[in-house]
């Protein structure tokens, strides 16, 4: 017979116990970060209850219902928020019936919405979870399909979900509308970046047509579009000025294009890879337009990254720019815990160590409007914090317990799994697995 662990049977009981009533939590004598108006307090009570934050503050009494946990003097933080991924959306990128961040057609782009794809039983979930990731944007993609394929300068629609362990895991649907433009855009658009800016702004134009002149469009009495009804539709609050547009851009003419296109149609607008985004930092602080780049990039991966530098999170923060982090697209996702490790490279290279943790933590939420949900430790919030081992941007530091929405989450994934199966002796491994 084979025995279970505790560790085993904590993630067993986790995964499928019935579904259960939030109760009330207090966590004492705690370090907290709150990122919120308060700052930082020391020897502070946290107390959630119904899955929100209730108070914080210095010599609060726990309620007498609560379950008191005293985190003796350790760093509690908001739960980390990864800005950009496609986290639900793959697993294994070499198999393709585990990717669903792109399609080929040509039917829909802009109307793409990959919330209905997402899987919150990825593995990859319970990994970053054990990191302290609580929210994740996770967004689409263009093809990584053969060239003949056929490609969208619009991506489609993002979302932001939650990475608890109970349902309603999308936090917020079509968040941003995914763009791409630059060297990766060009390729999206037959080979030119004045065709893809002139294919986004194409689609643009008939989108505002399309508001205008519905009743005649729906009448067959206006004129053929370049995008579909739907892709039409999804491009409505983008034109409003309420879904911010999300571009993935490195070079630093391209940014100053962009940006002032969405000036001429009066969008918001988010920037994300941003390599050379240092060298129009006033510029972006001027347009309160927000940057997610990765901190660790000081190499030129491509030619539109050639001026790229570890100091451009210090750079952009100091001239008044909304930043936040994410790495390359190979590890946005499978490693986004890793964001807190590139929140301490920006430190090392000059971001002042509370905007550092601002980076990861409320600055996301902020960028996609969300700030009043989630992002800091503040009353009538939704409760997302971490009990850190640390230092929480110091590489050997871990979350010691996870909260999200309220509840604690199992910190078991498979990674921590296979490591308890290969610790063991002989005699407690199952036969397969002895020597």
């Amino acid at each position: 017979m084979i025995r279970l662990s505790n560790i085993t049977a904590a993630f067993l009981l986790v995964a499928f116990a019935p579904l259960a009533s939030a109760e009330t939590i207090a966590y004492t004598g705690a370090t907290v970060h709150t990122m919120g108006p308060d700052g930082k307090i020391e020897n502070a009570t946290i107390v959630i209850r119904d899955g929100r934050f209730e108070a914080v503050g210095s010599g609060l009494t726990p309620p007498a219902d609560a379950r008191v946990i005293d985190v003796d003097g350790r760093i509690i933080t908001p739960g980390l928020f990864s800005a950009m991924g496609r986290l639900g959306l793959t697993e294994v990128s070499a198999v393709p019936a585990t990717v669903d961040y792109y399609q080929s057609g040509t039917r829909f782009s802009a109307s793409f919405d990959i919330a209905d794809a997402y899987n919150h039983r990825s593995s990859l979930v319970a990994v970053n979870r054990t990191g302290g990731v609580t929210r994740a944007l996770t967004a689409p993609a263009p093809s990584d399909s053969a060239a003949h394929m056929p490609k969208q300068v619009f991506s489609g629609l993002a979302a932001i979900v939650q990475l608890g362990e109970r349902p309603e895991f999308i936090a917020n649907r079509a968040i941003a509308m995914v763009v791409n433009l630059g060297g990766t855009g060009s390729a999206e658009a037959s080979g030119s970046r004045a065709a893809a800016l002139l294919a986004m702004r194409a689609g643009l134009d008939d989108s505002i047509d399309y508001r205008r002149n519905k009743d005649a469009v729906e009448r067959g009495q206006r004129r053929e579009y370049s995008l579909s009804i739907e892709d039409l539709e999804a491009l409505q609050p983008v034109i409003a000025g309420q879904t911010p547009l999300l571009v993935a851009v490195h070079r630093e003419s391209d940014i100053e294009t962009i940006v002032r296109i969405a000036d001429d149609y009066g969008l918001r607008l988010i920037i994300y890879g941003g390599a050379e985004a240092w060298m129009v930092a006033e510029l972006l602080a001027t347009k309160n337009v927000a940057v997610i780049l990765d901190p660790k990039l000081n190499l030129p991966t491509s030619f539109d990254a050639l001026n790229a530098r570890l100091e451009s999170p210090a750079i952009l923060a100091e001239a008044g720019v909304e930043i936040s982090f994410a790495g390359d697209r190979r590890s946005e996702t499978h490693a986004a815990r890793n964001i807190a490790q590139s929140a301490g490279n920006a430190v090392a290279n000059g971001l002042p160590w509370i905007e550092a943790l601002e980076a990861i933590t409320i600055s996301p939420a902020r960028m996609y409007g969300v700030d009043d949900q989630y992002g800091s430790i503040e009353p009538g919030k939704e409760a997302d914090l971490i009990v850190w081992s640390g230092d929480p941007l110091e590489l050997t530091s871990n979350p010691d317990d996870v909260m999200i929405r309220g509840e604690q989450v199992s910190l078991v994934n498979r990674q921590t799994l296979l490591l308890e199966r290969y610790m063991q002796t002989d005699s407690d491994k199952p036969p397969a697995f002895r020597k």
